[in-house]
C-alpha cells in the first residue's frame, strides 16, 4: 500500500548521465552496435547456411530446432500464405514472434523466385521509428546469416549516414529497412526508378501506428506506385493492438486488390499471461482532483522497482516524465547510473544509450513517454508501472507488451492513478482490453496536402502524365473516392500555385518537358523538396546545447522563449541555466539551484477514447447496482472508490451507459451546470460550448467553461433556464439536437482560428512553407506567420482552394471530433435523464471545479484553497 508523505530533500542529481554513460560503455564491450547501418559482409558464416534458391520449410524447421522452439500455427499459416503468393496482415499479442513470421515467409517466398538482376533490394521492410528501424535491422540480419549465404539486410533512414545512402545506391542489399519518409525520397530519385521495380515484398510493421494518420496515407501512395512498377507486388502489414482488423487490412492491401491472391488476415491466437493492475492508495479519496495523488504514489513506486530487476515507467507527457524521474533519484540517489530518463525531445545519442542499456540490463528502471512504445525488444525487462490511466485500451497492451516481450513470457502492467477517479478507468481498461474491444483506427480521407507534396515527389523521380498518376494514386484507400477535378486541381496547384500565387516561380513547382511529361524544372526547388518530405509537422523546436559543446536535445521554442538569461528549467534529468539563445540553440551550463521550472509540451493531454469512456461507464453501472443491492463491489478498484461512489450516489446521482447526470448548483460564484457524458475531454469542449451558446442565443449571458473526461462545467452569472433546454418541461431537448449541428458548432466556436491552425500543418506538408536549411530552421513565429498570410490571401483571392477547404473539414474532425460529438448528442438523447439540484459540490463535480480554479491561482494557492474545500466537503458528507 502507499504511504501518503512528501518528497524527501535528495541531493543534486546532475552527475547522473555520467554514471549511466559510464555503466553502458562497460555494458557496450559485449554489445553489437546500437545503430547498424550496411551491415558487415565480414560476419562468419554459418555451417547451416545456403544460398537463397536452396532455402526451404525444412532449413526452417531446422533454425526452429536448434532453439529448442516450436513453430506457432499461425506463423505456418503466414508462411504458407506468402508462399501462395497472398498480401495480407498478420494480428498478434507483442512479442508473439510476428516479425520471424512475416521475415520468414518472405524468405521463403522468394527463395524459388530468382533475382531478375544481381545486387537488387527485393524485400522493403517499413517501420514507423527510426530506433525500431535499428532493432529489426539486427534481427533479421542475425537470423539471415544463420539461415542464407547469400542475403544482406541494410537500413536506409534519416540517420544514415552520407556514406552508407551512397554505398546502398551503389549496391543495394537484398532486404531494405526503412521509414515512410524514406521510401517517399526514393521516389524521388530519378535515378533509383529502375530500382523499384525489383521490390517484390513490402512489409509495414506496427501497421497501427500508421493507418489513422497522415504518414499512413504518404505510406498507401507509395505503395500504389511501387504496386505500378510491379504488378506482382506482395504487401504485408504486422500489428498487436487493432479493432477494425477487416478495415485495416483493406487500406493496406488496397493498391494491390487487382492481385490474382486476395489478401488474407491472420489472427496469432497465442495463450500469452496478461496480468493488469492497479496501485491502490491508502485512506478514502471521496473529492478527487487531477494529480492529488501523483507523487503521493512515489513510496510504493521505488519499493515496486526495488523488487525488479528492470521496469519501465511509463508516462502520458514528456513533462510528466520529467518530474518522476527527478523525484525518483531524489528519493533512491544510489540508483544514478541504474535509472534513466527518455523521451522524444532528447538527443539521439542518449536514447540509444538507454536502449542499449536496457537491452544489456544494465538499468533498473527507465521513465518514458510514448518514445518506448512501440516494438523495440527489450527482453530484460519484467514489468510496466502506467502513471495515470493510459486514456486507451490499445496504449495500455502496447505498453503491457513490453515486459515479457518474448513467446510464452507474461506480461505485466500496473496502473498508478494520479487520482481517484482513474482506478475507475484502470479497472475499465482491464476489462476492455480482456474483452478484446480495441479502438478502431480510419485512414484519413483524400488528404489534398499529402497528394501536392506527392504530386512533386513523382515528378521529381520518374516524372508522370496526369491520367496514368490519377488511376495510380486511385489504387491507395485513401484516395480510391478522389474526383478527376480535385486530381487536376492538386496537379495545377503544384504547377501554379493556385490562383493567387501564379506570379511567383517559387511556387511553379512542376512543369511539362517536351514530351508532356510532368517534371521538376528547377535544381533549387527539388532540394528544396527533398528536405521538405514527410508528414510529421510538429511546433518549432530549438537545440538545447551545453556552453562547453555537446547536445541534450530539442525543446520547444515557445517555452525557452518566456526564459530570460539566469532562469533555471528542468530538461534532460538535469537542472540546468538558460545561459544565452542564439541561431536557433538554447546554450546552458549546470545550475547550482534544485527547484526548476519544467517544459509543458504542446500536445500534453490525452481524451478518453470511446471504447475506454463506454469501459468507464460500464464499471460505474455496476458499482450502481452493487451499492443498491447491498453487494461488494467487483474488483480492487471500484472497492477503493466505494465511499466516493456511495457519496455521490446519496448527494445526486451515477452515470452510466443508460443515465445521463445533469447537476446544478447555486454558489457565491454563480450559477453550475455540471454534466457527465463521459465522451473525452476534446468533445466536451465542443458540447460546453454548444450548450453554452445555444442557450445565449434566446437569453444573452456569459459562461465559463470547465472540462475534464468524465464531463464539463458551465458557469454564468445569471441563473439558466436549464430543464427547459433539456426537455424536462416538455418537448424536446434543444441543447441535444443534433439538427444544424455543423452550423452551431461553426458558430460558437472560433471556426476561422480552428482552420487557420490546421492550415499551419498543411501549408507545410503541401510545400508552401519551407522550414529552411540545417541550421538556418526558422522560428515558429515565422513558420506561423507564414503560414498565416497564405491562409489570409486564399481565402481573399483564391476561396475556391481546397486546401482551405480541407483545413476546415480537419479543424472539425481533429480539433473538435464532430462525428464522435454527433454521435454522443444522440446517446444523450437516448439515455434516462437524471436532473439534480444540488447543495455542494458532489465527488463528480469537484474535480471540473478544480480544473477551472487552476487557471486563475497559482500552484500553492490552489493546493491550499483544495485542502478547505475537501475539509468543508467532508465534513458535511460525514454530518450526513
Amino acid at each position: 500500500m502507499a504511504e501518503f508523505r512528501g518528497i524527501p530533500p535528495g541531493p543534486n542529481v546532475g552527475t547522473q548521465l555520467k554514471a549511466l554513460r559510464q555503466r553502458q560503455r562497460r555494458a557496450a564491450k559485449t554489445q553489437a552496435p546500437s545503430e547498424p547501418t550496411q551491415p558487415s559482409t565480414q560476419a562468419a558464416a554459418s555451417p547451416h547456411a545456403v544460398p537463397l534458391s536452396a532455402l526451404g520449410p525444412v532449413q526452417v524447421q531446422a533454425f526452429f530446432e536448434r532453439r529448442q522452439w516450436r513453430a506457432f500455427d499461425y506463423q505456418q499459416q503466414v508462411w504458407a500464405a506468402m508462399q501462395a503468393g497472398h498480401s495480407g496482415l498478420l494480428h498478434a499479442t507483442t512479442g508473439a514472434g510476428k516479425t520471424m513470421a512475416v521475415w520468414f515467409g518472405a524468405l521463403l517466398a522468394l527463395a524459388p523466385k530468382p533475382a531478375p538482376r544481381a545486387a537488387r533490394t527485393r524485400v522493403l521492410w517499413v517501420t514507423p521509428m527510426r530506433a525500431l528501424a535499428a532493432d529489426t535491422t539486427k534481427a533479421l540480419q542475425a537470423s539471415a546469416c544463420e539461415l542464407l549465404t547469400d542475403l544482406q539486410v541494410g537500413m536506409l533512414t534519416g540517420d544514415t549516414d552520407t556514406a552508407t545512402r551512397s554505398q546502398i545506391q551503389r549496391k543495394p542489399p537484398a532486404a531494405l529497412v526503412t521509414t515512410p519518409e524514406s521510401l517517399t525520397l526514393m521516389l524521388t530519385r530519378a535515378a533509383g526508378q529502375d530500382a523499384l521495380r525489383d521490390i517484390a515484398i513490402v512489409v509495414v510493421d506496427e501497421w497501427h501506428e500508421l493507418v489513422g494518420n497522415k504518414r499512413g496515407v504518404q505510406l498507401q501512395l507509395a505503395l500504389a506506385r511501387l504496386a505500378t512498377v510491379n504488378p506482382a507486388l506482395q504487401v504485408w502489414g504486422l500489428s498487436a493492438t487493432l479493432g477494425n482488423l477487416q478495415t485495416a487490412l483493406q487500406v493496406l492491401t488496397h493498391p494491390v486488390q487487382a492481385a490474382p491472391k486476395p489478401p488474407v488476415l491472420v489472427q496469432g491466437a497465442l495463450p500469452k499471461a496478461l496480468l493488469i493492475d492497479s496501485l491502490i492508495p491508502d485512506g478514502e479519496h471521496r473529492f478527487p482532483w487531477g494529480g492529488h495523488l501523483g507523487l503521493s504514489q512515489l513510496d510504493w513506486v521505488v519499493r515496486e522497482l526495488d523488487s525488479s530487476a528492470s521496469t519501465l515507467v511509463f508516462t502520458n507527457t514528456r513533462s510528466q516524465a520529467e518530474i518522476w524521474y527527478h523525484a525518483v533519484l531524489e528519493a533512491k540517489p544510489e540508483w544514478a547510473g541504474l535509472i534513466a530518463l527518455h523521451h522524444g525531445s532528447l538527443d539521439k545519442s542518449v536514447r540509444d544509450w538507454v536502449e542499449t542499456g536496457l537491452k544489456a540490463g544494465a538499468l533498473k528502471a527507465v521513465v518514458c513517454t510514448s518514445s518506448l512504445d512501440l516494438g523495440v525488444d527489450f527482453l530484460p525487462v519484467e514489468r510496466v508501472l502506467q502513471i495515470g490511466s493510459p486514456k486507451g485500451v490499445a496504449r495500455l497492451l502496447q505498453r503491457a507488451g513490453r515486459s515479457g516481450h518474448a513467446p510464452g513470457r507474461p506480461s505485466r502492467i500496473t496502473v498508478v492513478p494520479t487520482h481517484a477517479l482513474e482506478l475507475v478507468e484502470a479497472a475499465a481498461a482491464r476489462h476492455a482490453a480482456l474483452a478484446g474491444q480495441i479502438e478502431s483506427r480510419h485512414s484519413p480521407q483524400a488528404p489534398l496536402d499529402v497528394l501536392v507534396q506527392h504530386v512533386v515527389s513523382v515528378a521529381m523521380g520518374s516524372g508522370f502524365e496526369p491520367d496514368a498518376l490519377y488511376a495510380e494514386v486511385r489504387q491507395s484507400w485513401a484516395y480510391k473516392d478522389l474526383t478527376r477535378e480535385a486530381f487536376d486541381w492538386a496537379v495545377c496547384f503544384a504547377e501554379q500555385g493556385g490562383d493567387s500565387l501564379q506570379a511567383y516561380p517559387d511556387y511553379q513547382r512542376i512543369a511539362r518537358d517536351e514530351a508532356g511529361v510532368y517534371r521538376v524544372p528547377r535544381r533549387d526547388i527539388a532540394r528544396r523538396h527533398a528536405m521538405s518530405v514527410g508528414t510529421i509537422v510538429s511546433d518549432s523546436s530549438m537545440q538545447v546545447a551545453w556552453m562547453t559543446g555537446g547536445r541534450l536535445g530539442t525543446i520547444e521554442e515557445g517555452f525557452i522563449a518566456r526564459l530570460k538569461p539566469g532562469d533555471c528549467f528542468s530538461f534532460a534529468g538535469r537542472v540546468l541555466e538558460l545561459v544565452k539563445v542564439r541561431d536557433m540553440t538554447a546554450y546552458v551550463r549546470k545550475a547550482s539551484r534544485k527547484k526548476a521550472t519544467v517544459p509543458q509540451w504542446q500536445g500534453g493531454k490525452m481524451p478518453l477514447s470511446s471504447e475506454l469512456a463506454h469501459a468507464s461507464l460500464l464499471m460505474l453501472e455496476s458499482a450502481s447496482q452493487a451499492l443498491a443491492q447491498g453487494t461488494p463491489m467487483p474488483g480492487p478498484e471500484l472497492q477503493a472508490v466505494q465511499a466516493l461512489l456511495a457519496l455521490q450516489a446519496r448527494w445526486s446521482a451515477i452515470p452510466d451507459t443508460q443515465t445521463l447526470v445533469v447537476e446544478t448548483l447555486h454558489s457565491k460564484e454563480g450559477h453550475h451546470l455540471f454534466v457527465y457524458p463521459f465522451e473525452g475531454r476534446t468533445v466536451h469542449i465542443g458540447l460546453a460550448s454548444l450548450f453554452a451558446w445555444r442557450a445565449s442565443q434566446h437569453v444573452p449571458g456569459t459562461f465559463s467553461i470547465a472540462m475534464s473526461d468524465y464531463g464539463f462545467e458551465l458557469l454564468s452569472p445569471e441563473p439558466v433556464d436549464w430543464a427547459h433546454w433539456l426537455g424536462l418541461k416538455g418537448g424536446q431537448a434543444p441543447v441535444l439536437s443534433t439538427e444544424g449541428l455543423l452550423d452551431d458548432v461553426m458558430a460558437c466556436l472560433n471556426a476561422s482560428e480552428l482552420a487557420q491552425r490546421r492550415f499551419r500543418e498543411i501549408a507545410r506538408i503541401a510545400g508552401l512553407v519551407f522550414q529552411g536549411f540545417p541550421g538556418a530552421g526558422k522560428s515558429a513565429r515565422q513558420l506561423q506567420a507564414s503560414s498565416s498570410l497564405f491562409f489570409d490571401v486564399f481565402r481573399k483571392f483564391d476561396q475556391g482552394n481546397l486546401l482551405l477547404t480541407q483545413a476546415e473539414r480537419e479543424a472539425l474532425e481533429h480539433e473538435l471530433d464532430l462525428t464522435r460529438m454527433r454521435s454522443s448528442l444522440k446517446a444523450m438523447q437516448r439515455k434516462r435523464l437524471v436532473f439534480r439540484t444540488i447543495d455542494r459540490p458532489t465527488p463528480f463535480a469537484f474535480p471540473l471545479l478544480i480544473e477551472r480554479l487552476r487557471e486563475s491561482v497559482s500552484t500553492e494557492s490552489l493546493s491550499d484553497r483544495v485542502a478547505r474545500m475537501v475539509a468543508e466537503l467532508e465534513k458535511a458528507a460525514l454530518a450526513g
